[in-house]
């Protein structure tokens, strides 16, 4: 077992979180002043027309970076860098194909979605300006995904960054000129839904230049590698694309279920209350605290189970390809621990400092909306380890079970929802529990598959148990720090910032004294070295 190998994967997974973490950063940020510009009734059309985009993005493009990258990386440890390039060119034809069709549909069919399913006009707006990014965003995948397979996360981590702050800057903007521009008009709060967008579109064409221009500086030299090219037989665009047909419809169809999940959600939420006599303009209040809120915030730690997953995929595939299957394992033990030491403290940490944080990014929240990341932070820990685990079977060829598994969960899950929304008062917190039950499904069916089809244990007790302890107890010092702080200086931002740093202090030292974390795995991170002589000096490690 080649531990370099591993080790490569996690730091490369770790410069993809720390962009992620960064972008859902940024996000946050300039939601704040962009929540407050179109209101909370702006932000309900704002999250119902990305969910709907989302799934167009996903039918069409979204998996391309993971198909991409999957493929590439297959051939580049063969040194096949021939066959990379028509992966390349045939992936880059299928962006242009399937963006243009795609954009075009959500685009023409706009007022159709809007008014026969949410029958709320106010969504033709922002989805409109939307469709273009579908375009945008098939190509700029492929881009990433050719680099991914390389192995290097770098490009798509900064391209990652650059659009983020260009779709901050834009979205807060054009949100304001648009509400100013349409100030008379009863669709106001659409019209600045429609701006926010705009920073989505802007900035995915600002992250597309920067790829196109790394690939420009990176083409020479991958160039001459194609020439000097004589291993392996040249594989025909014919069983290209056959090939990509068959990473990429078992991916779509798995993210689909999952983006559905959003989409069904928000139609059965307004349709069932609709008929309890409950307003729209109540109901696009209610989804915007929990989409433009709740989600957002719960998303961060999210960010880097997914930039995990897809370090994993291409470097498991590498592994297999050359028939190492104990580095295999190695690598999903590893990619599975140090997402739940991530994971794990930062649902508690959530929860316990729920309506803190909560006022912290979001000034004025009400009860209800503080309450939402209090009972619903714990989804982070399912909906990372849901991640983790589907990239897992999609990495080893078992392309269908995730989609099996997410299609059986979403429809206990819609069951679920439906049944609160009809026959209780719950509201909103049916969704908070259908967010959370919807993963843990997912989990119990892929643990299961993996299990049985790939013969690997997961490791429980340093991975999950004693995570878990550790952070219980970092959840009451963060507490009582932040209470104790509060009473002497009433400066909430002051005070969360100081609790959530000694929480994180805290959990570390109880990782290590509790042994779930030992010095080769420190020495694995980005910066680990000076970490441990630092742990050493105080005599945290001896």
């Amino acid at each position: 077992m080649d531990s370099s190998n591993t080790n490569k994967f996690i730091v490369q997974g770790t410069i993809l979180a720390i962009a992620s973490i960064l972008v859902r950063l940024i996000g946050i940020v300039y939601r704040i002043p962009m929540v407050r510009i179109i209101g909370s009734e702006g932000s309900g059309i704002y999250g119902q027309a990305f969910n709907i985009y989302n799934v167009a993005l996903i039918l069409s493009s979204y998996s391309l970076p993971l198909a991409v990258s999957k493929l590439i990386a297959a051939r580049n440890v063969k040194k096949e860098y021939r066959n990379s390039f028509r992966i390349l060119v045939a992936a880059l034809f299928f962006a242009v194909v399937v963006g243009v069709v795609f954009s075009c549909i959500l685009f023409f069919g706009a007022e159709f979605i809007a008014l026969r399913f949410y029958k709320d006009e106010g969504i033709i707006y922002p989805l409109k300006v939307l469709a273009p990014t579908i375009f945008v965003f098939a190509i700029m995948g492929v881009l990433r995904g050719f680099f991914q397979g390389k192995n290097t996360m770098l490009p798509t981590a900064f391209s990652q960054i650059i659009e983020q702050v260009v779709n901050a800057i834009v979205s807060i903007t054009a949100a304001y000129l648009f509400m100013q521009a349409h100030d008379a008009s009863a669709n106001i709060a659409a019209y600045g839904a429609a701006g926010g967008t705009l920073g989505t579109l802007l900035g995915a064409l600002t992250g597309l230049i920067f790829l196109t221009v790394v690939f420009g500086l990176y083409y020479p030299s991958f160039n001459k590698r194609v020439q000097r090219d004589r291993y392996g037989t040249k594989e025909s665009y014919g069983e290209i694309y056959k090939l990509l047909a068959i990473t990429i419809i078992p991916i779509i169809l798995s993210q689909t279920v999952y983006q559905l999940n959003g989409f069904l959600d928000d139609i059965i939420f307004k349709q069932t209350l609709s008929a309890k006599g409950i307003t729209n303009k109540v109901m696009n209040d209610w989804i915007g605290s929990y989409s433009s809120k709740y989600k957002l915030l719960t998303n961060v730690p999210i960010a880097i189970s997914s930039a995990l997953a897809s370090a994993m995929i291409p470097s498991i595939v590498a592994s297999r390809t050359i028939g190492a299957e104990d580095e295999v394992k190695s690598k999903i033990q590893s990619a599975i621990k140090f997402n739940m030491i991530i994971a794990i403290p930062s649902a508690i940490g959530m929860s316990v400092l729920s309506a803190p944080i909560m006022q912290m990014f979001f000034a004025g929240s009400s009860a209800m909306e503080n309450s939402l990341l209090l009972y619903g932070g714990i989804a982070i820990i399912f909906y990372a380890l849901s991640t983790i685990t589907n990239s897992v079977l999609q990495a080893v060829n078992l392309m269908r079970l995730p989609v099996i598994n997410a299609g059986v969960a979403l429809v206990i899950h819609l069951v679920m929802v439906f049944a609160m929304l009809k026959f209780t008062d719950l509201g909103i917190y049916a969704l908070i529990i259908g967010n959370v039950t919807f993963p843990i499904f997912i989990c119990f069916f892929n643990w299961y598959q993996i299990r049985k089809h790939v013969g690997f244990r997961q490791e429980v007790v340093k991975t999950f148990c004693i995570p878990i302890f550790s952070s219980a107890i970092m959840g009451l010092v963060v507490y009582f720090v932040y209470r104790g702080l509060y009473i002497i200086l009433k400066r909430n931002t002051i005070c969360v910032l100081a609790a959530i740093l000694v929480g994180v202090v805290v959990y570390f030292i109880c990782m290590i004294l509790f042994k779930a974390i030992d010095v080769d795995e420190l020495n694995r991170i980005p910066k680990g070295r000076k970490i441990v002589k630092l742990f050493y000096k105080f005599h945290i490690i001896r």
